[in-house]
């Protein structure tokens, strides 16, 4: 079963987030809060727990997983961006949003989309997760948690715990989790296109 973490919104213990870390720096799958309901994540490079993320979300090859960072300079390292693309990003992190960008050499083969060498970048605005990240100290691959069938994300820990607890090796609940998923921005090609509207607004990405 999964190891259950409940911390403050505010002040997230550093004790239980070093303990998630050691379990991440081990190989495990985390389900963890953000501003966009709950997500799934593992280590750069955890090619099991990516696997893992794709049986319990049963997708596809073709899934753009999301490298969840703490800043811009840490984003700026695993995505290239053109001036009108940075500032454009720049404007809107921290925030609801996912960008569908051209991957640099360091993100690991297994989380790029297998023909468009792009993978998804994001930087939430949520203290644990972001208390999180910066104990880790490097993104999280991740996927929203958004189970098959369904098409908003997990928001309750507790439940998360029961559904899924045989399948993640732990759970981080702040109590304080955003319940619509991200809205995504896709860089790629000619034109900037609004490839999900969610939490986000959508409208500076749209002409």
């Amino acid at each position: 079963m999964a190891r259950y973490f409940d911390v403050h919104p505010d002040n997230p213990q550093p004790r239980a987030l070093g303990q998630v870390v050691q379990i991440l720096t081990d190989g495990g799958l985390v389900a963890y809060p953000t501003d966009s309901g709950f997500a799934l994540g593992c280590r750069l490079g955890n090619k099991d727990g990516l696997d893992r993320i794709r049986r319990i979300r049963q997708l596809d090859d073709k899934h753009h997983f999301t490298l969840v960072c703490k800043d811009f300079a840490q984003l700026g390292q695993f995505v290239q961006m053109d001036n009108d693309v940075f500032r454009a990003v720049k404007a809107a992190t921290p925030g609801q949003y996912t960008f569908i960008l051209e991957a640099t050499k360091e993100v690991p083969k297994q989380m790029l989309h297998p023909k468009k060498k792009t993978v998804g970048v994001r930087i939430p605005d949520h203290r644990t997760t972001l208390a999180l990240l910066d104990a880790l100290g490097e993104p999280l691959m991740s996927s929203t948690l958004i189970l098959p069938g369904r098409t908003e994300p997990m928001t309750e820990g507790w439940e998360i715990n029961e559904e899924l607890g045989n399948q993640v090796d732990a759970v981080l609940d702040s109590g304080d989790v955003g319940t619509d998923p991200t809205t995504v921005v896709n860089f790629v090609g000619d034109e900037v296109t609004v490839d999900r509207a969610g939490a986000g607004d959508p409208s500076p990405f749209q002409e």
